[in-house]
């Protein structure tokens, strides 16, 4: 099986690409949905971050609201640092372990911290997502619903895109039309040793079922 790390700066298209690998045959793990379910009440990991961040950080019912979360970590480096040690090493394992359950050709990791948080070492292939900086502002304010300052808090927290591009195997540029990343997506599989190719031309048919998230 090979494994491609798949990650890209907040708001490039990393769940486009991850829904066209899987379009293509590969098993997905969603790193970020990881994240999530690792945060639920009762886990380790949730008493771990209402301990460091406060019940303030809390939703009505208990739940971690990640929006009051988020507006604390993107604007202090110390705290994202610190919820990324605590977030981490139980999406590691996680990953880990389904990535074992996994018996297709290809297996895709998801993951916006793919390489900061060294999950590329599980994997054979690193693909970078990207699109303008523009374009992350509008995906950003449109799909999530965040102003403008704080879609530009997220942006200014993370690395810029260059570092994770020169360290990727493959580059999908995904500032122009779905069809175009499409392309892109089925020349990289169709690289890979082993595997079963896909018509070069064949049309995304999902692409107006997609976001740019």
């Amino acid at each position: 099986m090979i494994v491609i790390g798949l990650t890209g700066n907040i708001a490039c298209g990393k769940s486009t690409v991850a829904k066209m690998l899987e379009a293509l045959g590969a098993c997905v793990i969603d790193a970020d949905r990881l994240a999530h379910e690792a945060m639920r009440p009762g886990t380790a990991v949730y008493r771990a971050i209402v301990e460091r961040f406060g019940e303030g950080i809390l939703a009505e019912h208990g739940e971690i609201d990640r929006r009051k979360l988020g507006a604390i970590v993107f604007r202090d480096a110390e705290a994202l640092a610190d919820l990324e040690r605590i977030v981490h090493p139980a999406v590691i394992a996680e990953t880990l372990r389904r990535l074992a359950e996994c018996h297709r050709p290809v297996a895709v990791v998801e993951a916006i911290k793919l390489l900061e948080a060294e999950m590329h070492r599980y994997c054979h292939r690193v693909w970078v997502v990207t699109c303008s900086r523009d374009q992350q502002m509008a995906r950003l304010m449109e799909t999530r619903g965040l102003s403008a300052e704080e879609a530009e808090a997220r942006i200014m927290a993370q690395p810029p895109q260059a570092l994770k591009v020169a360290r990727a195997d493959v580059v999908i540029e995904n500032s122009g039309a779905l069809d175009e990343t499409w392309r892109q997506v089925v020349r990289a599989w169709n690289a890979l040793p082993g595997v079963p190719p896909a018509p070069a031309e064949a049309p995304w048919a999902g692409c107006e079922d997609i976001g740019r998230n």
